[in-house]
Order: C-alpha cells, then structure tokens, then sequence
C-alpha cells in the first residue's frame, strides 16, 4: 500500500512539474509577447499548442503574433481555429476578416466582418465593408502607375526611398560587413539605418552606404526626408541620447523626429524637437513644397485611435508650433502614418482603416474649393496590394517615386519599389465672346471621339473656363455653343505627346447669332435738308432703340454714324453729319442710355452715299433724303 502511495505521489510530481514547466513557457511566451519579440514569442505558443496547455489562449496569442508580423497567411490559418472557440472575443471576428483580405479571400472576409458586425462590434466609418464593389473598381480602373526596376534591395526590411539630388536616401536593417549585428525583437532582424546611393547606381549598398554622421544610433533610424536647400535633414529614432535609452511607463522605447544640420559632409548638430515625448510616438517626418509645414505620425493622446497623422507649422527661426491632427476624414481608428506632400501640395498616405485591397494600403487625398480635404481615395494596382503597401514618396516631377511593400516575390520582407506614372491628360480652355472677348458663362461644352461618339459634356464657368479629362494617343473633337452665340469647335489629337504634357489647350470663340428681327428694329433715321433736329418720326425710332436696348438686350453696345446728302460744301457737310451725329447721342443719352454703350458717334459728311446722287446729278428730293441719314450699328449684343 506504501508502495501504491509512493507510486501516486512520484506521479503527481511529475504532473505537478510538467504543469509548473508549461506554466513557465506561457509565462516566457507572454513576456515575450509583451516586449513585442513576435518571433520569439511565436515559437513558444506553437510549442504550448503542441503539448495541449491552455491551447485556446495560445492559438489566439499565436494568431496574434502573425498579424503583429504583418504576415496575413499563418494568421488566417490560427484565426480560423480562434473564431470556432466558444466564447471567443468578438474581436477576433474582426482581425479574421482583416487576414483573410490579406490573402485576397474577400468574400469570406466581409462574411466575417459582418459577423463581427451582427455580435455589437463596431466597425471604422471608413471600413473596407463600405462599398462591396470596391475590389472589382480598383482592379478595373485605368492603369496609371507603373513599376520600375530597384537595384539596392536586401534580403532584409528596406522602406522609405526619398530622392535629393541625385541621391536615394532609405532605412534598411541591412545590418552586413559588421562584427556585431545587434537584432530588434519584434521581426528578427537587425535595427534600422539611413542609407545613401546614388539614384542611377547599379551596385549593391552595404554597411559603407550608410549617411555619414550622427543619425545612425544602435536602435531604429529612419525614414528621412530633407530640406529643398538640403541643409536640414528630419528623421525618425528611437528614443535614445547620449547613450541612454528612455522608455514609457509601459516599457516601451517610443520613436521621435530629431533634425539634423548638414556641415562638412556631414549630419551632425542633432537636435531633438517640441513635437517630442517620452510617453508616445511622433515619426514619419514629410515636409511641404516649401518647408513651411512638417506632417507626421503619432500615437498621442486625443487622436482618433492608433496612430494619426498631424501637421505643425515650423517658424523661420526653426522651431514649431502646436501640432493640429488632419481630421477625421483622413484619420480613423485604425492605423494612419508615413504622410507625404508633392509639389502640388496634395497629401498621400498610409492607413488599414480605409477601404483598401489588404493590410496596409496608400492613398491620396482630395480637397474641395476651399482647400480642405473632402475625401481620400486608394491609387488602386500596382500601388497597392493584399500585403502593406506604404512609405510613398513623388519627385518634384510629379512622374516618378517610390513606395514600399512586403508583397509577395520580394527580396526581402520589406522592398522599395519605384514607379513612374502616365498622369492623367486633359483638355481645357476658354470659351469667348468673338466680339467684345469677354468670357461666355454657361457654353456647353461637347467632348467627342474620332467616330463621333458624344463621350463628355460639362458647361464653363464663371470665368469661361473648361478641363475635361482624356486618354491618350486618341483623336478628339470638341464643341462649344450656347443660346444667342453661333457654334465653334475644334479637332485636337492625344497621339504621339510627352509623357509629362497633362495639358492640351483649346480656347474657342463664338460670335453671337444676329437676331434679324430685333436688329431690324434699329431703323435708320433721317434729317431734314441743312438741318440736324430730330423729327418727330426720328424720335419714335430712337424710341424703340431706346426700348431694345433697355429691355431686350441691355448689353447691347452700339456706335452711331451720321450722314449728309452731296448738296453745299463738303466741309459744312462734314460738320453737319457731326452735329447730326451729336444730336442722335444726346437723345439716346437723355432717355437713359448710358454713355458706355455707345463706342463712337461720328459724322462722315457726303463720303458715304447710298446711290448716285453725287455732285452735279440731277436728283429727286426722296433720292437726297436717303442720304441724310444716321445709322446704327452693332457692336455687343450681350
């Protein structure tokens, strides 16, 4: 019986030290979990999962570990066991359906969103559940970026290629060629460095490639970008001062933007900026088109839920202001960060809340008429993809750039990828008045293909103005007309233009249609032999001229031209013609007509005969009556 109890105890002290040993391994797991070491951490949970030991909380820990890695696959693959567990988190439902985006099983992914949905979850109000046609409209719209060849890839993380005159400066853990590699526990791989190569270099980088200086640290370092007089560099860094490396009160090592001062072909004179804190992060540094503002990425307090970005004014003596956050419609409460300002001051970015193909994707912003920003919208494939797709930057031309993605066929778990861009081309002009060259508001403007084909139609604006988009390398034609103005068009071609032309001009010019009835109405008047009063019969025409103008077209601009008969000196005839021409103003003016809508009232004597009743021919008096005359005639008609 001893023995028996012996035999009970010796088991139970095995179970018991069995029990304590996994114990220790969930406790080791979690502790490395908690410090972020994903891979470390991930083999621990596997091994808890393979030995049976609070198996749930293992596989959704393991889960866990795969997502925070960034790797959609082996997530997937543990969410799915997760989301069969009974009284599962309903969270899980949502990062479920987060990885299976990431491996392009869409479908099934909004199937588990909606679940997480229907349980009381609640979704960003940019969620990619949004618009269920979104995949199909992304993958179906035009191509307008295109990918290019990058030489200076690793087989590690390389991200955040910025290009400075002539050179490509990125962050890289390609941490080779040194004797002591030191690792960052969250993927394994060496810390980050900024690099340096040549834009058209086609050798590898190595560790000589790094920018010379003190931006490099032990810890993370980068991305970059620089100054347009390429004096003052901002960087990403851990942070970590003169030897000493500062954490929060959760432990951990949060990230700031220092700027650095080019001296000597150096960066040195680092200066840790207002924007900083040890108790969050503030990274991504971007600048605008004329260094006045600094955007970028942080966690701080009272953002709209994991990272934002901001926008801070920098003063000319280089310090900053008050942070402002860009707001809801680019922020959401999921993830934003690596913002970026091209020449046309637009802002891209990175974010896994709005809608988008995968993990992280990269969008650009819209802005209204009054420079804010309305909307955000995806650039779409070969941008973006199922995996994360960020770190976007543009050249000054506006055509080329880089970006970064973990896509899959990469040399490396993160790879730079460059691109060139067909930008979008258009049409525009303006649409004038042939008469008096003013702009014509509300033309109609028709846009049509070489077989006829109506393919476009807007009105100009207050101004006169039109832009219509077009493709390339086709034929056009394009119409402009409106009520009261005879039609103008123009053929133009897309074929055979420089990649970098976006503008085909095409003004247009129409002349306004002559109303014959209306312009009938300006009758000519006559005037009595050697006299320049108006007769009363002239008065009722003036009348109705007065009438037309006032009521029927009040643009209407008129000039008035007087005449004699042939009869008595040609220089009275002159001043006759004059006084009649006078005389026919004064009466237009004085019953309302103003002056600027009459351009010229002259008298030209007996030069202008309307037969042949010159000097020395013998007419009747109703033939020299129609010579003695004012004419109307139209300049403006509105």
């Amino acid at each position: 019986m001893r023995l028996k109890n012996n035999i009970l105890v010796c088991i139970a002290l095995v179970l018991s030290f069995s029990v304590f040993a996994q114990q220790g391994k969930q406790k080791r797991a979690d502790t490395l979990f908690n410090k972020f070491s994903f891979v470390k951490a991930a083999e621990v949970y596997k091994d808890l999962i393979q030995k049976n030991y609070n198996k749930d909380y293992a596989t959704r820990r393991l889960a866990d570990c795969y997502a925070f890695m960034r790797d959609p696959k082996n997530a997937a693959r543990y969410y799915k066991s997760v989301v069969k567990q009974e009284n599962v988190p309903i969270q899980y439902y949502y990062s479920y359906a987060q990885s299976l985006r990431g491996i392009k099983k869409y479908k099934e992914s909004n199937l588990w969103l909606q679940r997480f949905k229907d349980s009381g979850g609640v979704v960003n109000a940019n969620d990619f559940s949004k618009d269920i046609n979104f995949i199909t409209s992304v993958f179906n719209a035009k191509q307008q970026y295109f990918l290019d060849r990058v030489r200076f890839n690793s087989k590690y993380s390389d991200f955040g290629a910025f290009e400075h005159n002539g050179k490509v400066y990125f962050a890289s853990s390609r941490d080779e060629g040194v004797s002591i590699k030191r690792v960052y526990g969250w993927n394994e791989q060496p810390f980050l460095d900024v690099y340096v190569t040549d834009v058209d270099s086609k050798r590898n980088v190595d560790h000589t490639g790094k920018v010379k200086g003190e931006i490099n640290s032990i810890y993370h370092d980068g991305p970059v970008t620089i100054t347009k007089d390429g004096r003052h560099m901002y960087y990403s860094s851990n942070n970590f001062n003169n030897q000493t490396e500062f954490k929060d009160r959760k432990g951990m090592t949060n990230m700031k933007i220092y700027r650095a001062t080019y001296r000597d072909s150096i960066w040195t004179d680092v200066e840790d900026l207002s924007i900083n804190s040890d108790n969050f992060s503030t990274q991504h540094a971007a600048l605008n088109k004329d260094d006045s503002k600094l955007y970028f990425t942080s966690d701080r307090p009272g953002g709209y839920g994991g990272s934002d970005i901001y926008v801070v004014d920098i003063n000319i003596d280089g310090s900053l202001g008050e942070p402002q956050n860009l707001g809801n419609v680019i922020n959401t409460e999921s993830a934003e960060g690596f913002p970026f300002i091209n020449q046309e001051d637009v802002l891209f970015f990175s974010s896994d809340g709005h809608t988008g193909l995968g993990l992280l994707d990269i969008f650009g912003t819209i802005k209204g008429d009054d420079g804010e920003v309305v909307d955000v919208v995806n650039l779409g494939v070969p941008i973006n993809s199922n995996k994360d797709d960020f770190s976007f930057t543009m050249n000054p031309n506006g055509i080329t750039g880089y970006f970064a993605s973990n896509r899959l066929r990469g040399r490396g778990s993160d790879d730079i990828y460059a691109y060139h861009r067909d930008p979008t081309l258009h049409v525009e002009g303006v649409v004038t008045d042939a008469i008096n060259t003013n702009p014509i508001v509300g033309a109609k403007i028709t846009l049509f293909d070489d077989k006829g084909n109506q393919i476009a139609y807007m009105e100009t604006d207050e101004n006169g103005f039109y832009q219509i988009n077009i493709d390339r390398n086709q034929d056009y034609k394009i119409v402009a007309n409106q009520d009261k103005y005879i039609e103008d068009y123009r053929e133009f071609t897309s074929k055979n233009i420089q990649t970098e032309l976006i503008t085909i001009n095409a003004n247009l010019l129409l002349n306004p249609v002559q109303d014959v009835v209306k312009l009938a109405e300006l009758n000519t008047i006559y005037f009595d032999f050697d006299s320049h009063n108006i007769r009363e019969d002239a008065a009722e025409e003036l009348d109705k001229i007065v009438n037309l103008m006032q009521n029927d077209y009040p643009e209407m601009v008129i000039r008035i031209e007087s005449h004699t008969d042939s009869r008595g000196a040609l220089t009275y005839n002159d001043k006759l013609s004059i006084d009649r021409a006078n005389a026919t103003y004064e009466y237009l003016i004085s019953n309302g007509i103003t002056p600027e809508r009459i351009t010229a009232h002259e008298g030209f004597g007996e030069r202008r005969l309307t037969n042949g009743c010159e000097d020395g021919q013998n007419c009747e008096e109703e033939d020299h009556q129609l010579n003695r005359r004012t004419q109307f005639i139209v300049v403006q008609m509105e």
